[in-house]
C-alpha cells in the first residue's frame, strides 16, 4: 500500500502537467510551464528523499528510499530534455552557448550528471562498489537550490519558505551525520 500511495503521488504532478497542456489547454508558455512542473517536482522528491532517514521513527520509507530518488531524477530527466528537445530543438550549438552564457543552467547540468551516476550506480551490485559517492546527492540538491534561485526573476513568499526548508533539511541531516559521527568516536574509544 506504501508503494501504491508513492508512485501515485510522485507521477500525480506528471498527470497535472498533461491535463492543463493537452485538455484545458490553458498554458501561455507550455515550454516554461514544463520546466517549472519537472524542476519543482524533481526537486521536492529529491529532497524527500534526503529526508527519509529523519522521519523513520514516525514512517518507515527506507526501503523505498531508492524509488523515491530514481523518481526524482525521472522528474530531473524530463526537466534536461525539455531543455534540449522543446527550448533548444536539439541545436547543439544553441545548448553550449546557453550552458555557458546562464551560469544556473550549468549549474543544472552538473547537479543533473552527479544523479544520472547516482541512478546509474543504483543497482545492488554497482551499489556494494559505489555507494559512498551517493552522497554527492547533498552536493547535487545545493546545486540545484543554486539553479533554481538563480531561474527565477523575483523570489516569491513560497520560494522563501522552500528555501528556509531546504536549510533546515540540511540543518537536520547534518545534525544527524554528527550523531553517527560522536557515536562511531565513542565505540573507537571504548
Amino acid at each position: 500500500m506504501k508503494r501504491f500511495f508513492i508512485y501515485l503521488t510522485a507521477f500525480s504532478p506528471i498527470v497535472y502537467l498533461l491535463i492543463r497542456l493537452f485538455i484545458f489547454d490553458d498554458v501561455n508558455d507550455p515550454i516554461k510551464y514544463i520546466y517549472t512542473i519537472t524542476g519543482v517536482s524533481a526537486t521536492v522528491i529529491l529532497f524527500f528523499s534526503i529526508t527519509i532517514s529523519l522521519i523513520k521513527e514516525k514512517i518507515n520509507l527506507m526501503k523505498y528510499r531508492k524509488e523515491i530518488g530514481l523518481l526524482g531524477f525521472f522528474y530531473a530527466f524530463l526537466h534536461l530534455t525539455n531543455f534540449v528537445v522543446f527550448d533548444a530543438s536539439f541545436d547543439i550549438e544553441f545548448i553550449l552557448k546557453e550552458t555557458v552564457e546562464k551560469p544556473f543552467i550549468y549549474l543544472g547540468m552538473i547537479a543533473f550528471f552527479i544523479l544520472l551516476f547516482m541512478g546509474i550506480t543504483s543497482s545492488k551490485q554497482l551499489f556494494r562498489k559505489y555507494n559512498k559517492y551517493h552522497k554527492f546527492v547533498y552536493l547535487a540538491l545545493i546545486l540545484i537550490t543554486i539553479h533554481w534561485t538563480m531561474a527565477q526573476k523575483s523570489l516569491t513568499i513560497i520560494q522563501y519558505i522552500y528555501m528556509i526548508f531546504i536549510i533546515m533539511v540540511i540543518y537536520y541531516k547534518l545534525k544527524q551525520q554528527e550523531l553517527r559521527y560522536n557515536i562511531f568516536i565513542n565505540l573507537l574509544t571504548k
